[in-house]
């Protein structure tokens, strides 16, 4: 094995860890609005990883500029996303989770 595939392995597997921890969010987490800022967060990040992995992998500029691309996508969808549902469930009178 090379150095790129095994810099390629640790950042790709570092993002399957942030994947698994946000799927962990989702089933752990009180109310929508905490299980949102699990996924938001764990997913970017993770996917951020996983795209610089397959950058180390890539053999032309034109695809690390394509990669780069579907993640600042991928940030800019799931932001927006997720500020739509929450937004969503407050006009709908889903109230967020409080400690008793």
């Amino acid at each position: 094995m090379s150095v790129s595939q095994i810099v390629s392995m640790v950042f790709i597997i570092a993002g399957s860890f942030f994947f698994f921890t946000g799927t962990l969010g989702i089933l752990r987490f009180p109310d929508l609005y905490c299980r949102l800022h699990a996924v938001t967060k764990v997913d970017n990040v993770g996917f951020g990883l996983i795209a610089v992995g397959l950058m180390v992998q890539a053999g032309s500029l034109m695809l690390i500029l394509k990669l780069i691309l579907i993640w600042a996508l991928v940030i800019f969808s799931s932001s927006t996303t997720s500020h739509l549902i929450a937004r969503t469930a407050l006009s709908n009178n889903i109230r967020p989770w409080r400690r008793q």
